[in-house]
């Protein structure tokens, strides 16, 4: 069974460049795929790709017409967005087909479940997930490993010991060091502030990606003896919710220095309640996911910084692992890491191209 994400082997951060997976090589089937050409002139991107590829090695051909699902968190995130064009761009460059389905909100644990079961009951020859908790997809992998279909985990692994009680087998799993993306974000606003009251506004409580991140910028903060934790509360991943807890923050707090948000879109929410306020100027914002609304408003001078990682590549990844499982070659790391970079105004225009 796979380790705890918090224990999880060596993790690979970069601050403003980019750290790829450093796996087993072996001598592959088929050549390394180039970089789409859209991303031709992105350096960072390009060799994030490569060294993903590399730690993946070696790359799978399929022998046969595979069909996979992939069950993402929900598309009404542009992150996931992303993910999902990196799995449909990797089916075609590898020859396989792929469904790209999700729940209609990030907190819709249910129907996340339910798609997976009717997933299951129809005739994929793999499915790829990204659980909007550690729990809530459990039954339906066990569902799909009691039917031997091989499942893969992309950013969201299932809790390791309920996964152990219900015999559900995940096969593969790409991610990226959600705490240290925490550490990245929160850091950022320690340095930028010296000194003074900061909040956090965390994601969708029990969610694996925002609890990592909460902790990791809780940890940040609280090493520092001068910077004091006002408030930490879930804003659910919701812009408007944010919004709300910001605009709340601010009156409570007219001293606030620092809000460190779990993901981009919260961020947004955020600037926009700072901006209503004409307090922007005195709070510092990060993010997390580096959305393109994100990239703009770093440009733009409002959000003030945001943690990326390659949401294209975890797609591409998924896809990888599982038609390396299908043609039964072995997966031999049991986490694959994709790349985390601080993008601020300093080096935003480098991440030109990014996905």
């Amino acid at each position: 069974m796979f380790k705890k994400l918090a224990l999880a082997g060596a993790i690979m951060v970069l601050l403003i460049g980019i750290a790829g997976c450093a796996g087993n090589k072996g001598a592959g089937n088929a050549p390394s795929p180039a970089a789409p050409a859209a991303n031709a002139a992105n350096a960072a991107f390009n060799d994030a790709q490569t060294k993903l590829l590399d730690s993946l090695q070696p790359l799978p051909k399929a022998t046969k017409q595979y069909k996979i699902a992939a069950l993402e968190i929900t598309l009404a995130n542009p992150f996931w967005v992303t993910v999902k064009q990196g799995y449909e761009d990797a089916a075609k460059e590898y020859g396989v087909t792929v469904d790209v389905l999700a729940a209609p909100k990030e907190n819709d644990v249910d129907s996340q479940l339910e798609t997976l079961k009717t997933i299951v009951n129809k005739d994929y020859d793999a499915i790829a997930v990204s659980p909007i908790t550690p729990l809530n997809l459990v039954p339906g992998v066990a569902d799909a490993t009691r039917k031997s279909i091989p499942v893969v985990a992309v950013g969201n692994n299932i809790d390791t010991e309920a996964a152990a009680k219900a015999n559900a087998t995940i096969k593969a799993f790409i991610t990226s060091n959600f705490e240290d993306q925490g550490k990245l974000g929160a850091g950022f606003i320690a340095n930028k502030i010296g000194s003074g009251k900061v909040a956090i506004i965390e994601g969708l409580a029990g969610a694996a990606q925002g609890e990592a991140r909460k902790k990791g910028a809780q940890e940040t903060f609280e090493a520092n003896p001068n910077i004091k934790i006002v408030s930490i509360q879930a804003g659910d991943w919701d812009r408007q919710k944010a919004y709300n807890i910001a605009a709340s923050l601010i009156q409570a707090n007219p001293d606030l220095k620092g809000i460190y948000c779990a993901n981009d879109v919260m961020a947004m929410g955020v600037v926009e309640a700072l901006k209503a306020a004409g307090k922007k100027g005195q709070v510092v914002v990060t993010g997390n996911d580096f959305i393109d609304e994100a990239k703009t408003s770093i440009e733009n001078g409002e959000l003030d910084a945001s943690v990326a990682m390659s949401p294209y590549l975890f797609g591409k990844g998924g896809i990888i692992l599982a038609l390396k499982v299908l043609e039964g070659q072995s997966v031999k790391q049991d986490i694959y890491w994709s790349p985390v970079a601080l993008i601020d105004k300093d080096n935003v225009k480098t991440f030109d191209g990014w996905k």
